[in-house]
């Protein structure tokens, strides 16, 4: 007996031996600290020789549950309790993404002990919920690199979705369950193999997108703030017309949505907060004050207000809550006290502006030239009556555009670069070239932002887009890189050779695609189906619905 128990006493401490042998090698794993033969001879001296042949980080998901069991189960252990493993370990062919966990009961099929059910952050809890994302585009201390890509914006947004999780509710409401319902018949949406309005070519995903669009145009309901004075507050007709028209004809057709709208609160899904950020800065920023603290203070007075009012805002903490506000002054004025919300926002800057993937929204920048015909002008000229290879007129704002200027006014025939065009009525020489150009460049200003972006798609012409870290509108479901060329900042030297370099056919396509995509870019008098207003719309709705986190 005593023998026996001497046995057990010798197997149980091997057992915690191997346990914090593992535990040591998965703190020096996951910060990264040189290792190296130190560990190699600690699992050699302390450890089953099966054990001491795996390979660390496994090379293939398939190890895994073998590599847990050969830790819980040798010596003849019935130990079956789940193990979290630390992200460090996952190869390449299960991201974060994946809904993955681990049980180390013993299993004939490897694959059993994987719990679909699972999210992410039930597969690693010891994981801070703030760790900074190691995608392409950060450098090896977690920080995003000088320029970020659309590729990796992709990934970054697809991060995003995965670890974040917004505050749990205070208290449980219906609507949670209807968007946690929408959610999964998205992420299940039947796959599309034809439709004649939308060319799966644009789109992230058209399945997602269209059943998406279809469940809030059956689910969503808004709910608008009365308070609020005017002009800031509930004043669209004072920027219907100039390059911050967006939000003021988002604002219009909001107000006046029977279909959207509910007067019923605990309906609602969304809640608007109806201001304008250009009003708000033509009224209260003092010239030449160098500051907007006044700005912000008034913003969290009206915040102030309606979370002492209602308590809409307080169940939440503002996750459930957006505004629609264009002026460049946007993310700096509402990141202190409602960078919760949802910002649909023009200045879309995902490094220098706090502009988060997922749950802020890029607003599109539209110059609209006449409120009672937002469409004057729209189209260009076809593809055989494009004779300019690249065309940009524009003040000199920010220090990208002296750059241009400085390589290409009057060095070539095919591009056309302008400091300043002459003036013309309804500016129709600056017009004339958009419709005759087979690409735009849309260079960025003081910010990233541009109305040469939808100016271009508007004129029938391939938007080329100059500005480091903008993500465009609509990222969530436009692939904008199937009608859009991207040049990076410090390419401007290259312009010609990269427009050159594509082809003919290639170019068609892109042009074809341009005109495809218009439907989504147009203000129209009463919204239609797919437009402007239904996609900034939409592109909320979504944020939110990937965002819902049920009580």
């Amino acid at each position: 007996m005593g023998q026996k128990l001497h046995s057990l006493m010798e197997t149980k401490r091997l057992v915690y031996l191997v346990a914090v042998v593992f535990a040591v090698f998965m703190m020096f794993q996951y910060l990264e600290f040189p290792y190296g033969d130190v560990i190699s001879s600690l699992f050699s001296a302390n450890s089953p020789q099966k054990l001491k042949n795996e390979s660390f980080p496994p090379k293939d998901s398939s190890q895994i549950p073998q590599i847990v069991k050969n830790i819980t189960h040798f010596h003849g252990s019935n130990y079956t309790k789940p193990v979290s493993i630390p992200s460090i370990l996952l190869p390449p062919s299960i991201s974060p993404s994946s809904p993955t966990t681990l049980n180390t009961t013993t299993q004939s099929d490897p694959k059993k002990g994987i719990d679909a059910s699972k999210s992410f952050h039930d597969f690693d809890k010891s994981s801070s919920a703030n760790e900074a994302p190691q995608v392409k585009g950060r450098n090896d201390h977690g920080t995003m690199g000088e320029v970020v890509t659309i590729s990796e914006m992709r990934e970054m947004l697809g991060h995003n979705r995965a670890s974040f999780r917004s505050m749990k509710p205070r208290w449980s409401s219906a609507v949670d369950q209807e968007l946690l319902d929408a959610k999964f018949q998205i992420e299940n949406a039947p796959f599309i193999e034809n439709d004649l309005t939308l060319d799966p070519s644009l789109y992230v995903n058209v399945s997602r997108f269209k059943r998406s669009y279809e469940l809030m145009e059956k689910t969503l309901k808004v709910y608008i703030y009365k308070e609020g004075e005017k002009p800031i507050f509930h004043q669209p007709q004072a920027v219907l017309k100039g390059i911050y028209a967006s939000e003021g004809w988002f604002m219009k057709h909001m107000k006046a949505s029977k279909h959207f709208v509910t007067k019923k609160p605990k309906e609602a899904h969304l809640f608007y907060l109806p201001f304008s950020s250009r009003m708000l800065e033509e009224k209260l920023y003092v010239v030449d004050s160098h500051t907007h603290k006044n700005l912000i203070q008034y913003l969290k007075k009206y915040l102030d207000l309606i979370s002492g009012r209602y308590n809409f805002w307080n169940r939440t903490s503002g996750s459930d809550h957006f505004l629609v506000a264009c002026h460049d002054w946007a993310p700096s004025e509402t990141k202190k006290y409602m960078n919760n919300c949802i910002r649909a926002m023009c200045n879309s800057d995902v490094k220098n502006e706090g502009f988060e993937l997922g749950k802020d929204v890029a607003l599109p920048e539209t110059t609209i030239q006449s409120s009672k015909n937002p469409l004057k002008q729209f189209g260009g000229q076809p593809p055989s009556k494009r004779s300019t290879l690249a065309f940009f007129a524009g003040r000199m704002h920010g220090d990208l555009r002296p750059i241009l200027l400085h390589h290409w006014e009057n060095k070539d025939p095919e591009i056309k670069i302008f400091k300043k065009l002459p003036k013309s009525k309804n500016n129709k020489n600056y017009i004339e070239y958009m419709k005759t150009s087979k690409f735009c460049i849309c260079a960025k200003g003081y910010e990233v932002n541009s109305p040469r972006v939808v100016e271009a798609i508007f004129y029938g012409c391939v938007p080329v887009i100059i500005s480091d870290n903008f993500a465009p509108p609509f990222f969530e479901v436009l692939n904008w890189e199937s009608f859009a060329v991207f040049l990076k900042e410090k390419d401007v030297p290259n312009l010609k050779n990269i427009l050159v370099s594509i082809s003919d056919s290639r170019y068609l396509v892109m042009q074809e695609r341009v005109k495809l995509v218009q439907q989504h870019f147009l203000w129209h008098v009463k919204p239609v189906k797919y437009d402007i207003f239904h996609m900034i719309l939409h592109s909320i709705w979504y944020n939110r619905v990937f965002r819902v986190n049920p009580r």
